[in-house]
């Protein structure tokens, strides 16, 4: 290393924000938190810091999480990498590029605001807008990230709780895409994905609506989907 001069090149920071889905009353969410510092002091963005010298993006990712929400055990929350934000001047005070992450929480509880947040909430999805830095971008990539993957693997799945019913997972991907699906095809295209979901052993069901109970289901051991369950097209027709 004789002769390398690590002050050679601009220094730059750090970050990662995080784009947090839920479900909530049948409708799509995002958490977010009210900056309660400058730059962009009373906007909304996604949750997010600087990476500490000691952390990896994953670890500083998961310490952001609770420290601006208060949500209280992130350790095993799921996160998965979005893509690195690098344009230059995305943040006023310098040289910052973000390492974007995206996960998914069911039955997702009330989080408050903490360090330099003011204030955290649940927002829906489509009243999502305006928000701090390039966060809108980072939430659109986000938003189509998941979209596609609950084509092609079982990511739907952990948007519902241990024991769901099929309309419970139906739900889930037209809230998530947006759309309204044929539930008697839907039923049949999961049913006859292999691993994709296993019937509650004993026949259990979910009762205390009208109809029929409802048979419940669990996550099967199938990580991806064969075939992929499509979105619908234009024509209203699977593609």
């Amino acid at each position: 290393m004789d002769g390398y001069d690590k002050y050679a090149f601009e220094p730059f920071a750090v970050t990662v924000d995080l784009a947090v889905f839920t479900i909530r009353d049948g409708a799509l969410h995002v958490l977010l938190v009210e900056r309660g510092q400058e730059p962009y002091a009373g906007r909304w963005a996604l949750p997010g810091g600087f990476v500490r010298p000691e952390e990896s993006a994953e670890t500083a990712a998961r310490r952001e999480l609770a420290e601006e929400t208060g949500l209280q055990d992130v350790s095993g929350l799921h996160l998965e990498q979005l893509r690195t934000y690098s344009e230059p001047g995305r943040d006023p005070r310098m040289r910052v590029v973000s390492v974007a992450f995206t996960a998914l929480l069911p039955d997702a509880p009330e989080a408050h605001g903490g360090s330099d947040a003011a204030r955290a909430r649940w927002t829906p999805y489509d009243a999502a807008r305006n928000l701090a830095f390039d966060h809108d971008r980072i939430l659109a990539d986000a938003h189509e990230r998941i979209g596609a993957k609950l084509e092609y693997t079982c990511l739907a799945t952990r948007f519902c709780p241990p024991e769901f019913t099929l309309g419970e997972l139906q739900q889930v991907y037209e809230t998530v895409w947006g759309t309204t699906l044929d539930r008697p095809n839907f039923r049949r295209k999961v049913l006859a994905t292999p691993g994709f979901v296993e019937a509650v052993p004993g026949g259990a069901r979910l009762t205390g609506g009208r109809g029929k109970p409802a048979a419940l289901y669990r996550a099967g051991p199938a990580t991806t989907l064969h075939p992929p369950l499509l979105r619908p097209t234009s024509e209203g027709r699977t593609a």
